[in-house]
């Protein structure tokens, strides 16, 4: 199976080095041979120039603004069997494409792998809060998979799809701008394969979404879209607050 990571990235300019920086490092310690696609979805900054500044990794251009878009234009610039779907903001962990393969050998009904992010840039205290949400994402988790069988859980910015199930399950909707982008994927795959969500792949990434609107708030948010998305088919919520130049 070949591997794909699709970036999307609106005005990232500041972190979009760091991300492709750490990608590709990933990619030469696994030694597989992976396609690297940041999406660049109309900036206004430098992202484009300095993401095609780098070896090894390809720049599109997806001009329906949007996270669901930028995702799907990345979807459709890649053949590759495994969709791995991050952000511009995120840094690659060493370790994290073996974990990838590791899973989906082993599992062959897997259609979708996710695990949660680290917040590198939070104090101690905020990191020890969002500790919280994830046990209580990982008790929804097991309810929703193994009791309710409703869905899964899915991190948006560290998921990883298999291009066949997708395809089967109709690929990316681009009317979700946002919130409840992940939930909806996990729900739509799961009628195709197993979701897995494990703490064994997690993902590095800036808080600064967190830090703006306030950690509970914030987590709070993404909850009522899980569960909107989860058991009505549609978010909750409709608009976010823009974090960088530009805003998205």
């Amino acid at each position: 199976m070949k591997l794909a990571f699709v970036i999307p990235a609106y005005n990232e300019e500041a972190l979009i080095g760091k991300c492709v920086e750490s990608v590709l490092a990933e990619v030469k310690r696994s030694g597989r041979d992976v396609d690297v696609v940041v999406v660049n979805n109309n900036s206004t900054d430098r992202t484009r120039e300095i993401a095609a500044s780098f070896a090894g990794a390809r720049v599109v251009d997806e001009p329906q603004k949007g996270l669901v878009s930028a995702r799907d234009g990345g979807f459709r610039a890649t053949t590759a069997e495994l969709v791995a779907n991050i952000d511009g903001d995120t840094i690659v962990p060493p370790g994290w494409i073996d974990t990838v393969f590791e899973e989906f050998d082993k599992d062959p009904r897997l259609v979708c792998l996710s695990g949660p992010y680290v917040y590198y840039d939070l104090n101690q205290g905020q990191r020890a809060l969002v500790g919280m949400f994830y046990g209580l994402t990982t008790l929804i988790y097991w309810l929703n998979r193994y009791v309710l069988r409703v869905g899964s859980v899915v991190q948006g910015g560290n998921f990883v799809l298999k291009r066949d199930a997708w395809i089967r399950a109709g690929g990316f909707n681009r009317e979700i701008k946002f919130y409840g982008e992940d939930t909806d994927v996990a729900v739509r795959l799961a009628k195709q394969g197993n979701v897995k969500f494990t703490h064994r792949l997690k993902m590095k990434t800036s808080g600064r979404r967190l830090a703006e609107e306030g950690i509970i708030r914030t987590g709070l948010t993404y909850t009522l879209n899980f569960f909107w998305v989860t058991f009505a088919g549609k978010p909750a919520t409709h608009e976010h607050t823009d974090i960088r130049p530009g805003g998205r």
